[in-house]
C-alpha cells in the first residue's frame, strides 16, 4: 500500500512518537522512509542586519541533521531511511517534496493547538493537510 513515506521533523520534544509511527508503517509495508527537515528561512527575515546569516544557517542545518539522525537511530537497520535538509517554507516545501518524491503518505506531528493559538501561531501540519494531494497522518505531539 505504501512504498514511500514522508516523515517531516522539526526535532522538537515529542517527535519520538511521530517517528515511531512512521518507522512502524515503513517496516510493515517495506517502504522507504523519507525524513525531511526544512530550515524555515521565512522566519529569519526579521533578523537584524548585523546578524551573521551564515552562522544562523549553519546552526539551523546542524539542528536539522541532529533531528534526521534521530529518525535514523529509531529506524535502525530494518527500514530504508533517506534524509534531506531543505531551506524554505516548511508548509509549502513538505507538500512539494511529497509530490516530487512520489510519496504515498505523509506522517507528521501536530501540537493540537486550537482557537487563537492556532490562528496566531499558524500550524505547519494544518497547512500541509489543507494543501497536500498526498494523504496525511497526523500524530499528536504531547
Amino acid at each position: 500500500m505504501y512504498d514511500r513515506i514522508l516523515l517531516p521533523t522539526d526535532g522538537s520534544a515529542g517527535m519520538e512518537r511521530v517517528i515511531d509511527h512512521g518507522v512502524d508503517l515503513a517496516s510493515i509495508h517495506d517502504a522507504t522512509l523519507h525524513a525531511l527537515y526544512v530550515v524555515d528561512t521565512a522566519s529569519l527575515t526579521d533578523l537584524p542586519l548585523e546578524s551573521s546569516w551564515e552562522g544562523v544557517r549553519s546552526a539551523l542545518e546542524r539542528e536539522g541533521e541532529t533531528a534526521l539522525e534521530a529518525v535514523e537511530r529509531r529506524a535502525g537497520e530494518d527500514v530504508d531511511v533517506r534524509t534531506t535538509v531543505l531551506e524554505g517554507s516548511p508548509g509549502r516545501d513538505i507538500v512539494e517534496f511529497a509530490v516530487d518524491e512520489d510519496c504515498d503518505l505523509i506522517v507528521m506531528g501536530t501540537h493540537g493547538r486550537a482557537g487563537v493559538d492556532r490562528w496566531i501561531l499558524g500550524s505547519v501540519a494544518e497547512r500541509v493537510v489543507r494543501n497536500s494531494t498526498v494523504p496525511v497522518l497526523t500524530v499528536h505531539v504531547g
